[in-house]
């Protein structure tokens, strides 16, 4: 029998709180173990219940949904996060704190099916990491991915494939993804991508730039030792390498 999901289900109203109640038990595996109408409430239960995940608004009186997130985020063993709010403009901060997914209000019971099997995928990998195993020889590019990095876009936001980005930089205080179209800007800091993005693929060449490997089709010598990477996209791009890095770079791509 699988096991169930226990749910806290954290908003200040509370029509919102049996809407959401109403869509979750129609999941057999899904266990509403608790309410909440502010987050020193739901801190209280997270205390004494381990949670599977916390649904939970953002606008609500003291504590907001993203400071009790941020504080969520830090804490031992922490719920899975999946934000239902009434506004749009917040999707970025959710990410930020590491939430599994933002829905909209009125609650989509498709969008909500949605939200549920990507928490099950976390809910599994965190039962699997509990079973011991031996210890593997990891280091900053062998870590697992989270695969996907929110980004803006015309007003909306957009979820970027990891395996699509072609190389992110940085210049004038923002931060841009580059895909083979597009560029787009992220609230990361590149520090903070290059800690989000662990597959082995991507290496941080330049302090203001951090590539994507796959996506070189040219490597440029230039007169002072570095080194220019052509990349795969529309423009054929072109991204420096810093003399420090031209050495790894070589070793990388096997020159």
């Amino acid at each position: 029998m699988k096991e169930k999901i226990k749910v806290l289900i954290l908003d200040d109203e509370y029509p919102a709180r049996k809407e959401l109640r109403y869509h979750l038990e129609q999941y057999d595996y899904i266990q509403i173990v608790g309410e909440a109408t502010n987050a020193e409430e739901a801190l209280e239960l997270i205390k004494a219940v381990d949670y599977s995940v916390v649904f939970l608004d953002i606008d609500m009186p003291g504590k907001n949904g993203l400071q009790l997130g941020e504080q969520l985020k830090s804490a031992h063993n922490p719920p899975a996060i999946v934000y239902v709010t009434a506004y749009n403009n917040y999707a970025l901060d959710a990410f930020a704190v590491n939430a599994v997914d933002y829905l909209l209000k009125p609650v989509d019971p498709d969008r909500l099916a949605k939200a549920l099997d990507k928490v099950n995928q976390v809910v599994s990998r965190e039962q699997k990491s509990e079973v011991p195993q031996p210890e593997p020889q990891i280091t900053k590019h062998n870590k697992q991915s989270l695969e996907m990095i929110p980004v803006e876009h015309n007003g909306k936001i957009l979820l970027i494939n990891e395996t699509e980005i072609v190389y992110v930089f940085a210049s004038n205080d923002y931060t841009y993804i580059k895909t083979q179209a597009k560029k787009y800007l992220t609230r990361f800091t590149l520090k903070e991508l290059e800690t989000r993005i662990k597959n082995t693929q991507f290496y941080r060449c330049h302090r203001s730039y951090f590539i994507n490997l796959k996506k070189v089709k040219e490597v440029i010598p230039l007169y002072n030792g570095t080194l220019t990477l052509v990349v795969d996209d529309q423009e054929s791009g072109k991204v420096p390498v810093s003399r420090s890095q031209v050495k790894k770079i070589r070793e990388l791509l096997g020159l």
